[in-house]
């Protein structure tokens, strides 16, 4: 199954223009480093899903912590955890 997973973006890193960007993004205090290229619009404190390294939306902060919370107790988050 595919999962997208929301987090905090706490920094943009890299800024080539305004649509190739990288940002770091708090997953509950993990902290990874993700594309923002498909989410122009995203700025620091906004929350974003997350998939494969690349962020695809904006979300609200309570859906955010309502999917997060889910995932978490469903055991969905090994990705997120170093090898």
């Amino acid at each position: 199954m595919c999962l997208s997973i929301p987090g905090k973006l706490i920094e943009i890193t890299s800024q080539l223009d305004e649509t190739f960007r990288l940002g770091k993004v708090s997953f509950d205090g993990i902290i990874k480093e993700v594309s923002l290229t498909l989410v122009p619009e995203a700025n620091v404190g906004d929350y974003v899903l997350v998939h494969v390294g690349a962020a695809i939306s904006t979300i609200n902060e309570e859906e955010a912590k309502k999917t997060f919370d889910i995932l978490k107790q469903l055991g969905e988050l090994q990705d997120l955890e170093a090898p």
